[in-house]
C-alpha cells in the first residue's frame, strides 16, 4: 500500500526483513485516564514497538491561553524522537487503538520535523491481534540517538495567520471535531462550545468505515471533495479540539494524493480561551 499508511502484513514483512531499519512506536491513549495506553501497551503490543505517550512526549505543558496539547520546542521533540529511536534513515510505524486517533500526532509531527518514511498502521492494534499476529509483553525501550530535525514550517499554521486570513478565500479552515461539538450543542472538554468562524466540518471519524481501518479511496474522494471542493490543498487548514484527532485528516489528504494541507496545533482549546477572537456559538 503506498503510503502514508502501511497494511499489518507489510508492517509483519518488514519487521522479519530488516527489524534494525524500523522503528514501531505505540501510541494508545486515553484522555481522561493518560496511563490507560501505557497499561495496555505494557500487557500486550507488537514486538519490537516503544511506547510514546502523548502528553510528555508529543505536546508541550499548556499555559492559560494555549491549547490543550501546545507543540514543544525542536529541541523537545527532537530528544523526544530520540529517545523513541528514531532515525531519518529508519522507517517509522505509528499506531494506536483508535484508528490513528492518537497515533496521527505522532505521524504529524514526524513529519512537521522532515522524516520522509514515517507510516501510520491501518486498523492499528486491534487488526493485528484480530489476525493473531504476534504479541509481546513487558516494556520495551527504544536505543538511544541523536536526532537531527529539518522542520517544515510550512505545515504550521498559528491564530494570527488564522485571524488575519478568517475572511480570505486563500485559507479554508476545516474542523475535526464531532458535528455536535463544531455545532457548539455540547461541549465535553474545553470551557466554551463553538468553533471557528468560516470553518467546515469533517469529523475525523468519518475516515474510517466499522472496523476502524481507513475507507476507501473512492469513497474519502467523494467525502473530502464535499467538503473542499476546488479550494487548493495547500489552502486548507484542520484543526480539531488540540491539534490531535485532526492529524488523522492530515493523514486522509495525503492519502488521497491531495499535498500540502496544514495544521493548527492550537485548535479549538487555543482560540476559545483567547478572548478577542471571534467564534461562532451554537448554530
Amino acid at each position: 500500500m503506498k503510503g502514508p499508511l502501511v497494511t499489518t502484513d507489510q508492517l509483519l514483512e518488514w519487521s522479519r526483513e530488516n527489524p534494525e531499519g524500523l522503528a514501531i512506536i505505540d501510541c494508545r491513549y486515553d484522555l481522561q485516564d493518560h496511563l490507560l495506553g501505557f497499561f495496555a501497551y505494557r500487557e500486550s503490543h507488537i514486538p519490537g514497538a516503544v511506547y510514546c505517550q502523548l502528553n510528555q512526549d508529543l505536546a508541550a505543558k499548556p499555559g492559560e491561553q494555549t491549547g490543550r496539547h501546545p507543540l514543544p520546542s525542536l529541541d523537545e521533540l527532537e530528544h523526544a524522537m530520540g529517545k523513541l529511536g528514531v532515525t531519518m534513515e529508519k522507517k517509522v510505524v505509528v499506531y494506536d487503538d483508535k484508528g490513528g486517533a492518537f497515533a496521527g500526532r505522532l505521524w504529524w509531527v514526524l513529519r512537521y520535523l522532515g522524516h520522509p518514511q514515517v507510516y501510520l498502521l491501518d486498523g492499528g492494534i486491534p487488526k493485528w491481534i484480530a489476525e493473531e499476529k504476534p504479541l509481546k509483553e513487558g516494556i520495551e525501550e527504544g536505543k538511544g540517538h541523536v536526532f537531527k530535525s529539518f522542520p517544515r514550517q510550512s505545515l504550521l499554521v498559528t491564530k494570527e495567520e488564522i485571524l488575519e486570513k478568517l475572511q480570505s478565500p486563500l485559507m479554508l479552515l476545516v474542523d475535526a471535531r464531532a458535528p455536535e461539538r463544531y455545532k457548539g450543542e455540547v461541549e465535553p472538554i474545553d470551557p466554551v462550545a463553538g468553533h471557528i468562524p468560516g470553518a467546515k466540518n469533517l469529523f475525523y471519524q468519518w475516515n474510517l468505515d466499522e472496523h476502524g481501518c481507513f475507507r476507501p479511496k473512492e469513497e474519502l474522494l467523494e467525502l473530502y471533495s464535499s467538503v473542499i471542493g476546488e479550494v487548493e490543498p495547500s489552502q486548507v487548514v484542520f484543526y480539531c479540539g488540540s491539534g490531535v484527532t485532526s492529524c488523522l485528516n492530515l493523514i486522509a489528504m495525503e492519502y488521497l494524493e491531495l499535498y500540502g494541507a496544514r495544521l493548527y496545533v492550537g485548535s479549538w482549546s487555543e482560540w476559545c480561551r483567547t478572548p478577542h477572537l471571534p467564534k461562532v456559538f451554537k448554530e
